[in-house]
């Protein structure tokens, strides 16, 4: 299994859908740069989010999510509240091919401030908008801005097929269309 350059996530793109929308070069000029990388590609995050709140006093909880715990926000710029976090998607719909599994990280514009962005890798056929959960570990409100990079997703190709994709085992969260929230 080996990372993959830029010249390979351009052609999987253009040729497979992998990525759209898809911007073919880094754009940086006055924005958190996003688009292709040399050896990853730097997704924008959309306008929808729902942050995290303690108003209603409710418990997180991945086997039985309560909505309460969140308010729904659609803006430019999203203020995450100190010590808090907030769901949101990518701009971009991904369609991963069975060779291929991903791996997600912050960019370091925003971890420079405390703000950590985490998401699970994108397995091999799994397609959709990205869900992305990004953590204010500061005191302070945090600023997120809405179509600008978030993170960079990095593409890492196998020698052979795995035997049973994200598609096949019919995962749970296959073509998400907007913010998912946990589910068993």
């Amino acid at each position: 299994m080996g990372l993959q350059p830029d010249h390979w996530i351009r052609k999987m793109a253009q040729e497979q859908g992998m990525i759209e929308p898809f911007v073919d070069s880094q754009v940086r000029d006055g924005v958190i740069s996003y688009g292709v990388s040399s050896y990853g590609y730097d997704v924008r995050v959309a306008d929808e989010f729902k942050i995290f709140t303690n108003v209603f006093s409710a418990v997180v909880d991945p086997k039985n999510f309560d909505t309460d715990s969140m308010v729904d926000f659609k803006g430019d710029v999203c203020v995450i509240p100190p010590n808090s976090f907030a769901l949101a998607r990518t701009v971009e719909y991904f369609r991963i091919p069975r060779s291929v599994l991903t791996v997600c990280l912050g960019k370091s514009t925003y971890a420079r401030c405390g703000i950590i962005v985490n998401v699970t890798p994108f397995e091999p056929e799994w397609e959709g908008f990205v869900t992305l959960e990004i953590s204010n570990t500061t005191p302070l409100p945090a600023k997120i801005y809405a179509n600008e990079g978030l993170a960079q997703v990095l593409f890492f190709e196998a020698d052979a097929e795995c035997e049973i994709s994200y598609a096949d085992k019919k995962g749970k969260y296959q073509k998400q269309e907007s913010i998912v929230l946990p589910k068993l």
